[in-house]
């Protein structure tokens, strides 16, 4: 069955609406508009923790409800609802008609249609029993109390989505999705006489629970949790100053994301609110530096088959060799300059309007061998794993926390240390890109993107690479 067949039951067969006469709404509500579309969605989540040998908490929720937008000019007029009807649709098109009377705009025309489907279409909450899935968090936590006496609590978590929408233009054409989306966590906390010190481990993407539910792949997530935590527990304090700092393969291209990513988007540089505005097809990084925002990855977290404007997402170059040659766009501000959307255009839910946003923010491979990468330097750090970060975009000045990182000593790895923070400037940052690595590595799936109030799950991925000079805060006095 098509995603258009399948979401046509549950949006108009189970509801009752007439999709002739809920098309016949949108295009008399966006006559005059520039673009608009009516987005539908029905979802159901999870999740369930397990903490202390006990099931903690256990939720489950279903949403559903649609937004309508109309577009004229740089103006947007947006309405939503949780009720699936005419008569709210309707209320929802007399409202955005307010930003385009008068306007007399020519509708944009539709996205391109794709058959392409980059994940299961089966739900994954009702493949797997909730018995089963308690017994495995159970499981979790037996094995990890008995890989070693110091542990002290451990937390294991599992949660999932699965989201059907359904995009409906003034001109009638339509694009539908359904999208899966699980995650597995586990932290430990472990203790030597007085001290504590935590670990963690997260992995998903856009697949069923079965995946996370071999042995094989949670012996894993525990196993890493583990040794996190008691590498923290053996850690010295940071030290502090600028100094070479080596960027471990995978996760930590969330320093890429936030620093880098959020300022080559769209809406920024049309507004000319990014430290990358008026810099195209000028150098912004080292050469070898190149940065792709890649939508189409199978199952990936980031990735979709449309965005949530409708549009095919696509391998979008945003640095080629360290010149700036692209941003990342949704049908709105590429129109305003005349560019086509990269599909890019992505909301959290139906209740907000879409924007430019990433979807997996990718360096590509360079050809140094990671182990002379380290061997070149002499003093430095290692970072390995992060938590949050702050970026200004107009500025590009970020702060990063380092939850696993190591001294570098005469070209090895030495000691780990606690309280690291990297600080710096996006765009300056990858002027000092020396050497780069290529083991290029994802994430494990668990990236989540905040931007004006919206969360959306995200993708990263990056080779090792070198930064020749960053300011590390540390806690060494």
């Amino acid at each position: 069955m098509s995603d258009i067949a399948a979401t046509d039951q549950l949006f108009f067969t189970r509801t009752g609406l007439d999709r002739d006469r809920v098309s016949k709404i949108v295009d008399e509500s966006l006559k005059g508009a520039d673009d608009g579309e009516l987005y539908l969605e029905y979802s159901q989540s999870e999740s369930l923790v397990y903490d202390d040998g006990r099931l903690k908490n256990a939720s489950f929720d279903t949403s559903q409800g649609f937004g309508l937008r109309a577009v004229a000019g740089e103006t947007a007029g947006f309405s939503h609802a949780s009720e699936l009807s005419e008569a709210a649709i309707k209320r929802a098109g007399e409202t955005v008609k307010a930003v385009h009377a008068g306007h007399g705009g020519t509708m944009a025309l539709p996205p391109s249609g794709t058959n392409r489907s980059l994940y299961i279409d089966d739900n994954p909450l009702a493949l797997v029993p909730f018995e089963t899935k308690v017994k495995l968090l159970a499981e979790i936590d037996a094995y990890a109390r008995a890989r070693d006496p110091r542990i002290k609590q451990v937390t294991a978590a599992m949660s999932g989505e699965w989201q059907a929408i359904q995009i409906v233009r003034a001109d009638g054409s339509r694009a539908a999705d359904i999208r899966p989306l699980v995650r597995l966590n586990v932290s430990v906390v472990v203790g030597d006489g007085t001290r504590m010190e935590s670990g963690s481990y997260g992995t998903g993407g856009r697949e069923s629970y079965e995946i996370y539910m071999k042995p094989e792949s949670w012996h894993f997530a525990v196993d890493e949790a583990l040794r996190q935590a008691l590498v923290n527990l053996d850690s010295t304090p940071a030290p502090a100053g600028e100094m070479p700092v080596v960027l471990g393969p995978g996760w930590p291209a969330i320093l890429l994301h936030e620093a880098i990513g959020h300022g080559l988007e769209g809406d920024f540089n049309r507004k000319g609110t990014s430290a990358f505005s008026e810099l195209m097809g000028k150098r912004v990084a080292a050469k070898g530096v190149t940065v792709v925002d890649d939508g189409t990855i199978n199952a990936r977290r980031g990735s979709l088959s449309i965005d949530d404007e409708g549009t095919p997402t696509q391998r979008t170059p945003l640095i080629e060799d360290g010149i700036l040659t692209g941003y990342m766009q949704d049908r709105m501000n590429a129109r305003l300059v005349g560019g086509k959307s990269t599909g890019n255009g992505r909301r959290q839910s139906y209740a907000y309007a879409p924007m430019p946003r990433m979807t997996n923010t990718i360096m590509e491979n360079g050809n140094e061998d990671p182990a002379d990468i380290l061997k070149s330097v002499k003093k430095g750090l290692y970072a390995v794993n992060f938590g949050g970060g702050q970026v200004d975009i107009t500025s590009g000045k970020f702060v990063f926390t380092c939850t696993e990182a190591y001294k570098i000593e005469d070209g090895k790895i030495g000691a780990p240390v606690k309280g690291a923070t990297l600080i710096g400037n996006g765009p300056d940052v990858l002027t000092h890109v020396k050497m780069i690595g290529n083991d290029m590595a994802l994430d494990p799936g668990v990236g989540t993107c905040g931007k004006d109030g919206q969360g959306v799950p995200v993708g990263v991925g990056q080779p090792t690479l070198l930064i020749d000079n960053l300011t590390v805060g540390g806690t060494e006095v």
